[in-house]
């Protein structure tokens, strides 16, 4: 369902509603308020339960997600989008929709590959290293593994599955680090032994980060094509097209949550300092890392410690934890429980 913000012009009758449509919200419980949201809206597709949605950067593309372990990709022509209504009518286009005209929405894809449900999607930028567009959409799944799919000619294509396989620089030796917290240098061998729950991407788009029900939680670097030639010899057999880049798994917090799941993943602004994760999960609590600096750690070789913690911040699985958007100071979460905090 694609909801919309509008002024409720006509909510000035003593509290009275505007709209009689019980799929309305209002946004003030007292009436009073000047803004209203409505259903605009409904896509259709999927055959079973739809788990995730997520945006481009730019609001023209919708991606969802959900059991029938497909992937739909939605074109989206929103007033004041790339393509929408005004859009089209500044450029002299038809701009004949009616009264009221809320955008059209048109399926792209549908992509299939995954063998189990697909849990989270997060869209993120190509940095030029897959297909010939702009971003890419990430998929994780219950399958173990996540996808990443990028669109070349108009077609979205599976350019690489991450999880079955990681490869050590050449520049770096294998090593683990048994201090509590540490992150294990991942030498080869399945990232991931359960279902890929959450995906968290840092605002430049080259680090992701993976939560699994196994616990643990792994970071991944993307490599250009000519780091990827450089640097892992052995990870060229691996790639659909030569010119297309490596997300390579540099670590791993393997108990991340002690054994719990890791439901929730999401990377702070910038603003917030260079980085800082948060993490929910199955314990009920919520977890803060920040990226270390200390002598060893470098990007190939990540260093994540425990920064903050919230033990028992909610009275069941926290199944949301997000940074404000540019407060890299405020958090909101979720959980079983039925509370916001």
């Amino acid at each position: 369902m694609i909801w919309e913000h509008y002024p409720d012009n006509d909510n000035n009758n003593n509290g009275e509603e505007s709209n009689s449509n019980n799929n309305n919200f209002d946004e003030n419980n007292d009436n009073n308020g000047s803004f209203f949201f409505e259903p605009i809206a409904q896509l259709e597709g999927h055959e079973n339960e739809i788990k995730c949605l997520a945006w481009n950067a730019t609001g023209s593309l919708l991606a969802s997600c959900g059991r029938d372990k497909t992937i739909w990709i939605w074109e989206c022509f929103l007033p004041g989008t790339i393509g929408g209504v005004e859009t089209s009518a500044a450029a002299g286009g038809d701009n004949t929709g009616g009264d009221e005209d809320h955008g059209e929405f048109e399926c792209l894809a549908v992509l299939q590959g995954h063998e189990g449900d697909v849990k989270s999607i997060v869209f993120g930028p190509s940095h030029s290293q897959w297909g010939e567009g702009d971003e890419v959409l990430f998929s994780a799944s219950y399958d173990n593994t996540i996808k990443v799919w990028a669109e070349e000619g108009g077609d979205w294509y599976c350019a690489a599955t991450l999880g079955s396989d990681s490869f050590v620089p050449r520049s770096i030796s294998s090593s683990t680090e048994d201090d509590a917290g540490a992150l294990t240098q991942s030498g080869g061998g399945t990232v991931h032994s359960s279902t890929v729950w959450s995906l968290g991407l840092t605002p430049g788009g080259v680090r992701l980060f993976s939560g699994s029900e196994d616990g643990s939680m792994a970071i991944w670097k993307m490599y250009t094509a000519a780091e990827r030639k450089r640097l892992f010899p052995r990870a060229n057999s691996t790639v659909v097209c030569s010119t297309d880049g490596l997300w390579n798994c540099v670590g791993k917090l393997p108990d991340a949550h002690s054994t719990y799941a890791i439901l929730s993943i999401d990377c702070a602004p910038s603003r917030a300092g260079h980085g800082r994760i948060v993490s929910g999960g199955g314990d009920n609590s919520i977890n803060i890392y920040r990226e270390e600096t200390t002598a060893g750690a470098n990007s190939d070789a990540p260093k994540f410690a425990i920064e903050a913690m919230a033990i028992d911040a909610h009275d069941g699985d926290v199944n949301c934890a997000k940074w404000h958007p540019r407060d890299g100071t405020c958090l909101v979460s979720c959980g079983d429980d039925g509370a916001v905090k």
